[in-house]
């Protein structure tokens, strides 16, 4: 085909993998073209783990497999070509002056920057640039904003509630299933001593010579980034991920809600679903996910109340923090009420470190690219809150080592309900606690150094010790905070002493002479 006949090129993004996109919406073969690329910026421009880099590329050239199969012509710039030019921008720049479309089209993407670069390579062409909605979604990003209208907070459970009657999910008439909306109380328990019982295994999918080959590109091109890929097994096909959904349901699902919020050692996984990374990516759609959990609640092959925190998380939760994201940005990603600014402690990114939970929750991050809400909400979130971190280094973290880290997903997440550095838009208060939160829902404590009932002193836990000293530093603005007020009151028990020593304890804690 001559390049001067090429109608529209369709921009195909690591994480808009989906056959059915909108954006593929009047495709003519004979006269559109698809294009991707990889590109070195999209590993750099946070310092990305191996998994999550290996995770994107190669669900990309699976994706352009099954693009070839279906006939659509298809322009694809692999990470190692010589004419690569290592940024989307640049490289959509160089192969517009080749290939010279009439017009530009895609799927919203889900991060603000990689936006804003197409826009400004459509406008440097004078190409119209198609946006389409993102289908993937049960609520639009103007149904949002229409919701957010006129509201000073906004508030998860008033949304989530709006989307279950409005899709009509665990719904009896205009009621909730089981006549409540929210079963959370049934959903925190803990594993008693003998710790989880024959957990199912993960569903594992081996690295086919297609994975192999992007395994050995990455170990070459990133050779200092931090994670691990000997264990590498997360689905990269649609086929793949329909199996992990399946795996999911059948095995995990029964038990998923009452230990959603458990914490065990040496155990990754639990009855956690694992989906968000399919979800991310589109291989895996979330009407399919919410309605396999629903259907194996009519089967009674699943609990209510299990069922109804999965679908929390993807028709609540997940919905949710798009809308914020994609309303708010880009002055939500700079966003610091509490004027944190610490920098992130180096062990981070080794794991090396005396504390027990951190020490294992970041030691399976590196190796799998992966650890559950709780270990990212109450253990990494919670220390990084505690201690004072800036915002944006934790963000950039989150983003960099997790392999369903996608920005619009990532980022409310960890600055606003982590880090609270939105000041109570998203939650209604810090997420703080001392180390007896770790000690109630986990074994962790039994083994570490750190005493969780300690707060000073050589054995106290440093989670204690900064819970304190973030009640000191912050007790005029949680004062006001009617949930926190109690905790707050408690500062009163502390004399002068005690409040130095928690306050000199605190700081050797950030200058790391405690860890």
């Amino acid at each position: 085909m001559p390049v001067a006949e090429l109608r529209r090129l369709v921009l195909a993004l690591g994480d808009q993998l989906d056959l059915e996109a909108a954006a593929f919406d009047g495709f003519d073969a004979a006269q559109d073209a698809v294009w991707m690329a990889e590109v070195t910026e999209e590993s750099t421009h946070v310092w990305s783990s191996k998994p999550r880099t290996v995770l994107f590329l190669a669900a990309m050239r699976h994706f352009a497999l099954a693009l070839r199969a279906l006939g659509r012509p298809l322009h694809y710039t692999p990470l190692d070509d010589p004419a690569n030019h290592g940024s989307l921008h640049a490289q959509l720049q160089a192969d517009l002056a080749r290939l010279r479309p009439t017009g530009l089209v895609l799927t919203a993407p889900g991060d603000w920057r990689v936006l804003q670069a197409i826009k400004g390579v459509a406008q440097v062409h004078g190409l119209p640039l198609d946006i389409r909605e993102d289908r993937h979604f049960y609520c639009s990003v103007r149904e949002f904003a229409a919701h957010a209208q006129g509201r000073k907070s906004l508030r998860m459970e008033y949304f989530y509630r709006e989307q279950r009657k409005r899709h009509g999910v665990l719904m009896q008439g205009d009621q909730p299933e089981g006549g409540r909306w929210n079963f959370d109380r049934d959903n925190r328990g803990a594993f008693g001593a003998a710790g989880p019982h024959a957990v199912p295994p993960r569903a594992l999918f081996a690295p086919d010579p297609l994975t192999r080959e992007v395994i050995a590109l990455v170990e070459e091109r990133f050779a200092t980034h931090p994670g691990q890929l000997d264990d590498f097994a997360w689905p990269v096909t649609r086929d793949q991920a329909l199996v992990a959904l399946r795996r999911f349901i059948t095995e995990r699902l029964p038990l998923f809600g009452r230990y959603q919020d458990a914490l065990w050692p040496g155990e990754p996984w639990l009855y956690h679903a694992h989906l968000s990374a399919a979800l991310n990516l589109k291989l895996l759609k979330p009407r399919e996910a919410v309605d396999a959990a629903v259907a194996a609640y009519r089967a009674g092959a699943a609990p209510l109340a299990g069922v109804e925190g999965f679908v929390r998380q993807i028709l609540g939760w997940r919905e949710y923090v798009r809308g914020i994201y994609w309303t708010r940005m880009p002055g939500y990603a700079e966003l610091n009420a509490l004027d944190a600014q610490e920098d992130l402690p180096a062990w981070y990114w080794t794991g090396a470190t005396d504390m027990a939970c951190l020490r294992d929750t970041l030691a399976q991050t590196l190796a799998h690219g992966y650890a559950h809400h709780i270990q990212r909400l109450m253990v990494t979130g919670l220390f990084a809150l505690l201690c004072g971190v800036q915002p944006r280094q934790v963000h950039a973290w989150y983003l960099a080592v997790y392999v369903d880290a996608v920005e619009w997903v990532e980022l409310p997440n960890t600055l606003g309900m982590s880090q609270y550095a939105d000041g109570g838009l998203m939650a209604s208060k810090p997420y703080v606690a001392t180390g007896k939160y770790i000690q109630r829902m986990s074994p962790y404590c039994r083994g570490c150094r750190y005493d969780p009932a300690q707060r000073t002193g050589d054995t106290a836990c440093p989670f204690t010790t900064l819970y304190w000293d973030f009640l000191m530093r912050h007790a005029a603005l949680l004062a006001a905070n009617p949930r926190m007020a109690l905790q707050v009151k408690n500062l009163a028990r502390l004399d002068d002493a005690q409040r130095q020593a928690i306050g000199e304890r605190a700081a050797a804690i950030r200058r790391g002479a405690v860890a």
